[in-house]
């Protein structure tokens, strides 16, 4: 449970961050403004996202985006570390299980 929390926890916080640059990218994949007009480069993407209608253009879809990575990393991390424990049981018996270290 631990290893999901976190895994969603840490998408979820790496997806919000990075949605402003996920924004700029799909404008430079679809290649042109609203009015057809092509961009030069990510100057003029970051510029005209932004006068099409200031700093929140560049959130645009971040609750999506946030929930769906979040989700992900919580079935993702949940998962590895589920089948890691259970693979690590079944082929090394109790005795064969490396000891972990002492603390202090």
């Amino acid at each position: 449970f631990e290893s999901a929390l976190c895994g969603s926890v840490g998408g979820g916080v790496s997806a919000a961050i990075t949605t402003p640059f996920d924004v700029i990218k799909t404008h430079l994949m679809i290649g042109r403004d609203r009015q057809g007009v092509p961009y030069t480069g990510w100057r003029s993407a970051v510029l005209r996202i932004y006068q099409s209608g200031g700093a929140k253009m560049f959130f645009r879809g971040i609750v999506p985006r946030t929930v769906w990575i979040a989700l992900g990393g919580c079935v993702f991390f949940g998962s590895y570390e589920t089948a890691k424990l259970l693979l690590v049981e079944q082929l090394l018996p109790d005795d064969d299980q490396p000891e972990a270290p002492a603390l202090g």
